[in-house]
This record gives C-alpha cells, sequence and structure tokens, in this order.
C-alpha cells in the first residue's frame, strides 16, 4: 500500500511534494519466480531420450542450439519449451567426470510466442558446482540489488526425464525483460562481456582477447570474439565506448555511466567478488546503452563472491585474498604492458582523483551498510534450511553436507581451496576499515530541508558542497551545483554550518531528481548514501508526497523561545520546525 501526505507550506496554496526514489520496489514482490522462500521443483521432459548426448556435442559444436522439452511447474505444464546446456566451467568439470548435473537454459517461448513462466521467458539453471553451501550467488545478489540494477536469484529442485538431478541456484537472464524491468525499455544495444575463449577442450578452441575494453580499432568485427552481443546492433556503439576510453577520457561521461560503474567496482572488491573486471579475471559483467546514451555495467554470475573458488592455493596464504588491493587497476597502459593484460577503463578511473574519491565513498557505504554479519547469517540460514533436503538427496553435487554448513562460516581444502562466507566478510572488513585511504575521515550531511524551493543541508568538514540534480527520465546525467555558506541567494545565516542552493530545473514542471555531495582534500560523501542509485525526488506539480522511502523534512518555519515565527537572528535560542514533526533547537553565535 502506499502512503500518501498532503503538505500545505506557508500558506494553503503553497504546495510541494518530495520523497525519495526507491528502486528496490523493482524487483520481484513475494510470490514471484524469484522469491527466496520458496523450493520450487521444475520438471524436464525432453521427447527425445538421448537429449543428454545431443545437447553435450551442441555445447562444443553449435552453442546455441535448442531442442523442445515438457516443463512441469506447480501441476502446470508448459509444452515445447527450448533447452541447451551453459555455463563455461561449470558445464566443463561436471561433465569431463561424466556426471550429468550441468548448467540448463530454458527459453520459455523458443518454439511457442509469449510462453511465459511466473511471468518471464527464460530459465537459468546454475549447477552451484564450485559452490558448497548454494548460496553464494543469492547473498551476494542481495548486496548488489542495493546499488545497481542486479539479476535476482533462488533455489529450486530439478528433475529430468523423472529422475532427480540435484539443487540448482536459478539465476535472472540478463535480457530484453530485465532491461524494461530496471530501466522501462530494452532496445538498446546489450553485450555479455566473456570472450570465446573455453574451458575445456582447449586444443580445438579457439583463443581471443578479453573484453577488456581495449580499443583494438574501428573495425567492429575485431571485437566480435570478446563480446557477446544480445541485442539486434550496437557493434559501433560499443567501439565508440572504448574509443571514447582510450582517446577521449574526459568525455567518458557522455558514453558511461560512471557512477554506475564505480559501485560495480566497488561492491566486487568489497565482497571479494575475485572472477569480474576489476579483480582477478576480465569478464562475468554485461554492458547496455540506455536510451540516454550511456552505457550500464550489469554485475553477472556471482557464485564466486566471497572469495570462492578463486581462493585455491591461497588458502595457505589467505591474507593474499582478503587484503587485496582494494585500488588494484592493472598494469600501466601501453609500454611493454601486453594488450590482453590492460585494463583501461578500471586504470583511468582509477587514477582520476575525483573518480577515486566516489568510489571510496562506495567502498564505505557498503562497507556500513551490508557487511552485517548477523543478517547475513540469518539470510543463509534461512535458505539452507529450506533446501536441507534437496541437499542432501542431490547425489550429483560435488561436496558434502558437512561441507554445506562448514564452508559458511571457514574457507575449505579438497586440493583446492574454497573461500568461507563469514570468514571473507570478517578478515576483508577488517582490512578495509583499517586501510589508509579508505579510512580517512569525510564530511558530514545531515538535515537536508527544502524550504521555498532552496535545498539546505548542514555540512561540516567540507571544502565544497554540491546540488546535483537532473529532470532525466533515465534517472542519469545530473548537473552540479554550488551550494554556499555565505548568507545569500537563499542561504538564510553565513557560516552557521548551513549551505544552501535553489533547488533548479522547476521551471520545467518536470520531477527534479537530486542528492548532495560534498568534498574535501581527502574524502567525498553523498546523501542518500546509495546516490546516484537512489535520490531524492521533489514533484512542484502535485501536493502528494508518496513517502514510500526516507523524506526529507520540509521546514514549516522558524520561532523564538515563545513560538513567534521570526527570522534567524545571532545570540538567541531559535527552534527550526519541520514537517515530520521533529522540532530542532539551534543558537547561533556572532
Amino acid at each position: 500500500m502506499k502512503k500518501y501526505i498532503f503538505l500545505f507550506l506557508g500558506s494553503p496554496l503553497a504546495l510541494a511534494a518530495q520523497s525519495s526514489y526507491n528502486p528496490q520496489n523493482l524487483y520481484d514482490q513475494p510470490g514471484g519466480l524469484f522469491d527466496e522462500d520458496s523450493l520450487r521443483v521444475i520438471n524436464l521432459d525432453f521427447y527425445d531420450s538421448n537429449y543428454h548426448s545431443y545437447l553435450v556435442n551442441s555445447w562444443y559444436y553449435n552453442p546455441d542450439e535448442r531442442i523442445p522439452a515438457t516443463l512441469t511447474v506447480n501441476g502446470t505444464v508448459y509444452d515445447s519449451v527450448g533447452v541447451r546446456y551453459k555455463g563455461n566451467s561449470t558445464f566443463c568439470l561436471p561433465n569431463d567426470n561424466f556426471n550429468t548435473k550441468v548448467p540448463y537454459n530454458i527459453d520459455m517461448n523458443y518454439f511457442i510466442d509469449d510462453q511465459q513462466l511466473f511471468d518471464y521467458n527464460k530459465i537459468k539453471l546454475a549447477n552451484a558446482w564450485m559452490d558448497p553451501t548454494f548460496v553464494k550467488q543469492i547473498v551476494s545478489s542481495n548486496i548488489y540489488r542495493k546499488y545497481l540494477p542486479t539479476g535476482e536469484s533462488n533455489l529450486v529442485k530439478l528433475n529430468v526425464q523423472g529422475n532427480y538431478v540435484g539443487l540448482y541456484v536459478n539465476d535472472e537472464s540478463i535480457n530484453k525483460q530485465f532491461l524494461k524491468k530496471h530501466f522501462d525499455e530494452k532496445s538498446g544495444p546489450l553485450f555479455k562481456c566473456d570472450d570465446i575463449n573455453r574451458f575445456c577442450d582447449t586444443a580445438n578452441a579457439p583463443s581471443s582477447m578479453p573484453a577488456n575494453l581495449y580499443y583494438m580499432g574501428d573495425d567492429t568485427t575485431l571485437y566480435y570474439d570478446s563480446y557477446d552481443m544480445k541485442s539486434e546492433q550496437g557493434w559501433e556503439e560499443l567501439v565508440n565506448l572504448v574509443k571514447v576510453i582510450d582517446l577521449d577520457f574526459q568525455n567518458i561521461d557522455s558514453v558511461l555511466n560512471v557512477d554506475r560503474t564505480l559501485w560495480a567496482f566497488a561492491v566486487n572488491q568489497v565482497i571479494q567478488n575475485l572472477d569480474c573486471y576489476n579483480t582477478y579475471y576480465i569478464h562475468n559483467y554485461y554492458l547496455y546503452q540506455a536510451k540516454d546514451g550511456l552505457f550500464q555495467m550489469i554485475p553477472w554470475d556471482l557464485d564466486n563472491s566471497f572469495s570462492g573458488a578463486i581462493m585455491g592455493f591461497d588458502y595457505w596464504s589467505q591474507s593474499n585474498i582478503y587484503e587485496y588491493d582494494p585500488y588494484f587497476a592493472g598494469p600501466s597502459l601501453g609500454g611493454s604492458t601486453q594488450p590482453w593484460d590492460e585494463r583501461p577503463l578500471l586504470y583511468k578511473l582509477l587514477n582520476n582523483n575525483h573518480y577515486r574519491k566516489i568510489y571510496t565513498a562506495h567502498i564505505n557505504t557498503i562497507i556500513e551498510e551490508s557487511l552485517d554479519t548477523s543478517a547475513i547469517r540469518t539470510n543463509i540460514d534461512n535458505l539452507q534450511a529450506l533446501a536441507y533436503n534437496a541437499a542432501s538427496q542431490d547425489y550429483n553435487k560435488a561436496f558434502s553436507m558437512s561441507d554445506y554448513y562448514s564452508n559458511v562460516d571457514d574457507p575449505l581444502w579438497t586440493g583446492w581451496g574454497f573461500g568461507g562466507i563469514l570468514s571473507t566478510i570478517n578478515e576483508r572488513k577488517q582490512f578495509l576499515l583499517n586501510h589508509p585511504e579508505i579510512s580517512l575521515v569525510s564530511p558530514t550531511i545531515n538535515n537536508i530541508i527544502l524550504n521555498n524551493n532552496v535545498i539546505s543541508a548542514e555540512v561540516f568538514n567540507a571544502n565544497t558542497v554540491e546540488l546535483l540534480a537532473t529532470t532525466s527520465e533515465h534517472n542519469s546525467k545530473f548537473q552540479s551545483f554550488i551550494m554556499l555558506d555565505d548568507g545569500t541567494n537563499g542561504d538564510i545565516v553565513a557560516n552557521d554550518g548551513t549551505y544552501s542552493a535553489a533547488l533548479p530545473f522547476l521551471s520545467s514542471g518536470l520531477e527534479v531528481k537530486f542528492y548532495i555531495r560534498s568534498e574535501n582534500n581527502d574524502a567525498i560523501k553523498l546523501n542518500p548514501e546509495r546516490a546516484e542509485y537512489e535520490f531524492y525526488t521533489y514533484s512542484p506539480t502535485t501536493s502528494i508526497l508518496e513517502a514510500t522511502f526516507t523524506e526529507v523534512p520540509i521546514l514549516l518555519k522558524i520561532t523564538d523561545i515563545l513560538g513567534r515565527t521570526i527570522t534567524p537572528t545571532h545570540n538567541i535560542p531559535l527552534f527550526y520546525i519541520y514537517s515530520d514533526g521533529n522540532v530542532k533547537k539551534r543558537f547561533i553565535v556572532k
């Protein structure tokens, strides 16, 4: 249910509305396909009894080919869904050991138009082959989604030809439905940023450059083996992106949603997802160009979060993992560095002082909000309790039930190291909190107030304070407006720690989206702290405040100790009365 509040400011005719944009409302509601409290059973029945050898052969030689099967969920039968095997190492490892628990890609409407399962076209079932706990993908996804658009996941049981294959992770596909869900559009260029290199049968497999956003020239065919285009068009746009990164980086914000990328990099580092662009291996992300012309980075394949199977032999030197440099930027560009080793976007972003400070602010936000091991353990306990019987009866899984539990708390050695969830969080958090750059003191931002179309905020320990605002329907391209504490342009009292600026774009009649950014020599602070994924909104055309998240209180009046409305002055007690019922006492000394 939505809650509506009518506000009257100054006079009964002066109406305004403001709230905070909450992107969490875009995710599935309880009962949806990705409901974590549900453990559904998916039944696949192929028409061809020789389906397995056929699909294995297709994985090697015709990976896009699908064959029909009947899918049944909750007693509802879906005819002729298109099925293929997916994955890379998670396919090769079980298949090479003649284990049929391989990952599945199921297209509900491949043969029959408009056929869906719980309103979704595509079902991707990961086999958690390298996750003893079965929950690393889900727990990490719940963290990523706070800061940028991220696929959802839950657990399901899979039966094939009437036989139980095992417990699977149901991962949301990054496709047109995902784009419509998060960007309210779906027609732009979309790329899966994984090259064609294969984990198995490498003697006969082709090789290519990694998807490292290295500029190889304007010929689009040079990029075909490094990126997998999922849209009808987009190669020229992708090449333009990597060209700007290489040759025109000062205009990077004209082709890339930089803040979204910094959020992705920050979450990768904080939760030790070491299988992505800014950590060990250059892959596992998507790029989508929205209608605002900006490419968005979308995380993918998160099962190696919390160091996961990337730990390997560092099990015996775990500090190599836990103390991995959060500012790792790859080798220097050019010179003796080989093109396939470069990470030009990462290198240039983290060597830009402004972007580096924003990245650091994001790291601090994630540490403060998302590394609560008590909350994470509760999430894990609920998932593992729900799936206990399914996991214990999964005789195709790669690990024991003892590992199922122990790898939650501790790293696991089986001839190879697998990072533990809570052990990784505890060690990583301690390292990051003591990191000399991350622990630098940032400004503070409190009491953001809207009064007579002026935004004000109490800010301390800052050299500059900015109001970032936009009217873009794409929630991007925020413009900077300086906020001052000089007693002019709406600022009531000079040098009192309250910075003010007129809210821009009001004459447009459009909803204004905004946040505050403050900066000192060492660090940056944002409010809301999840900006630009979250922000405040103000509508000049409605009298309704939709309180779906954190409200920005409205300053109604300032009174003296006798309750008389007055203009602020020095050396007397002042009472600031706000729309949320709060009253703040101030005493301004001159």
